[in-house]
């Protein structure tokens, strides 16, 4: 995994999480969804690149 695509991928994540949970506490359903939605992202691009380093030669 290049240290680029990971290190943006756990960003998202904690991004993600950050704005997730601070949704919730103040009750802001949008910024909840946005959230999860970001962190959802950042699962993704990991994945990706976790089967991109496990097809390499």
């Amino acid at each position: 995994m290049t240290a680029n695509e990971k290190a943006r991928a756990k960003t998202e994540q904690a991004k993600g999480k950050v704005k997730k949970v601070l949704g919730n506490a103040v009750g802001n359903d949008r910024m909840a969804a946005e959230g999860r939605a970001e962190k959802s992202t950042g699962d993704l691009r990991e994945a990706k690149e976790k089967v991109r380093d496990a097809l390499k030669p």
